[in-house]
């Protein structure tokens, strides 16, 4: 599954990006942070306020998140 998330500004934080693409809330999209689950740009992240730019890519759970302006 893929989800693309265009940007209104410069950039979309970690845990947001998440709560839109996957309908989760806050507290679920920092577990799966803070528990490893989630790759930006193929390297583990662990920074829920990672701020994820045009072209970058997240993935969680089978799911891809692609950043575009």
């Amino acid at each position: 599954m893929e989800e693309r998330i265009t940007l209104r500004g410069e950039y979309i934080k970690l845990d947001q990006a998440l709560k839109v693409a996957l309908g989760i809330g806050g507290g679920e999209a920092k577990e799966r942070i803070l528990a490893g689950e989630v790759l930006v740009n193929g390297t583990v992240e662990l920074q829920r306020g990672k701020k994820l730019r045009d072209g970058d890519v997240a993935e969680t759970d089978g799911m891809t998140i692609y950043i575009q302006s």
